[in-house]
């Protein structure tokens, strides 16, 4: 396993400590996620975004990397009402993320969450809709890809959330680098760089759990 130098680790487990304990179902998930070596976003990310959802009140979302569905139940129990899309490569992931959304329906009934098997850079195209929040967590080597695809879908206003953007401290500096990484590396730094310089978007980078960017696209509200 690479060893995290974003945040001084006796700050991450400050923090962590700090966290209120997950009950119900994303609890479940979490402990299933822990048990079964499935990577779910870190505590500390999960809080940020239900503080954020809460604060952006999206109506409709747009995942790319369902996994077993823990981000997307935890958007939904925030929304409360709304849509939500999800993009899953693996059908063993997709199976579990039923079972979740499934789960879901009995304490969120207001959230209509519509899954998508396959990969994002084919489904992408397939979905006619528009959307307040899009979430980012899945390749990274294709998160420019994956933009370059949804953002036509991203309404005005709305924002684009991409995870695990400064993988390990690894993009803010080549002494972190690790050789196998390289080209991974080096398409996360031009696609934030791009997100940074985009006309359309205001972004900011968090050096938080992986790195989290933030970018909400000009022109009105979500």
């Amino acid at each position: 396993m690479i060893e995290s130098k974003i945040v001084d680790p006796y700050v991450e487990s400050y923090i962590k400590a700090l966290l209120p304990k997950e009950e119900g179902l994303l609890g479940t998930l979490e402990q299933y996620a822990q048990e079964h070596l499935v990577p779910i976003v870190q505590p500390e990310i999960a809080q940020y975004l239900k503080v954020f959802t809460q604060l952006v009140k999206p109506k409709s979302v747009l995942e790319i990397g369902t996994a077993i569905g823990y981000s997307g139940a935890l958007f939904a129990t925030v929304m409360q009402e709304g849509t939500i899309d999800t993009i899953e490569l693996s059908e063993d992931m997709f199976a579990k993320a039923e079972e979740t959304f499934d789960s879901l329906k009995k304490t969120v009934p207001g959230v209509a969450v519509t899954q998508h098997l396959g990969s994002a850079i084919e489904v992408i195209p397939t979905i006619e809709k528009k959307f307040d929040m899009i979430f980012i967590d899945a390749a990274k080597g294709h998160y420019k890809a994956f933009f370059d695809l949804c953002y036509p879908l991203l309404n005005e206003g709305g924002v684009i959330v991409s995870d695990n953007v400064l993988y390990k401290g690894m993009i803010a500096t080549n002494l972190y680098l690790v050789r196998r990484k390289i080209t991974i590396v080096k398409r996360m730094r031009k696609y934030l760089t791009f997100l940074s310089t985009h006309p359309e978007l205001d972004t900011t980078v968090l050096p938080m759990g992986d790195g989290l960017a933030i970018s909400i696209k000009k022109g009105g509200h979500a």
